[in-house]
């Protein structure tokens, strides 16, 4: 399915980054990131143009071969892994920030991957995530029809157990990225740090 949603020569959510990523992307240590689902590639060369190391991590080929043109239009370096989240093994104490943009999950996948992600993390690293909530549906601006694939914030607190909440809120508003993402959206915004 992502394989022919990013078959199209447009970008399906766009070239510009996130823009929540964009607004607190300064709250993540300069280092090594790691993008979660990452597509084809807008959110990591917003990054790598911030000076971040950034590993880009996604299940389609086609969106990673995109994104490598959008790293070298940009004039940045992205590492590239083709892998399903499923298998994809997110070390221990590896990073210094691991962001999660609209990573359409089934809830029990996203659950070990997030808890991957905790123990990824350095000490003082920063987990920023922006998903779509329940409340969506009403929407259907983006984000599919699968409840399962939404996120709420039981889930969060539950999935990122170990981690100081910085920020964590469900809001809605206006997400405007690409022909998939546009219009108002039910969306749960975090940034949480891993303690000492």
């Amino acid at each position: 399915m992502w394989d022919e949603r990013y078959a199209d020569k447009d970008y399906a959510y766009g070239k510009q980054p996130n823009s929540f990523l964009a607004e607190q992307y300064r709250v993540m240590p300069k280092g090594k990131i790691l993008s979660l689902a990452e597509g084809e590639g807008r959110n990591a060369v917003f990054l790598a143009k911030q000076g971040y190391s950034v590993t880009a991590v996604d299940g389609s080929a086609v969106g990673l071969e995109k994104a490598s043109i959008l790293a070298a239009e940009n004039g940045v370096e992205i590492e590239l892994i083709h892998a399903d989240l499923a298998e994809f093994e997110i070390r221990r104490g590896t990073w210094d920030g691991i962001i999660s943009i609209f990573c359409p999950l089934p809830t029990e996948l996203r659950s070990r991957v997030y808890k991957s992600a905790v123990q990824g993390l350095k000490t003082g690293g920063v987990f920023l995530l922006e998903a779509y909530t329940p409340e969506q549906l009403q929407h259907g601006t983006g984000g599919g029809k699968s409840i399962d694939s939404m996120t709420t914030k039981e889930s969060i607190l539950s999935d990122l157990e170990g981690l100081n909440f910085n920020y964590l809120k469900e809001v809605e508003r206006d997400v405007i990225e690409g022909k998939y993402h546009t219009g108002k959206g039910a969306v749960i915004q975090v940034i949480a740090t891993k303690q000492g």
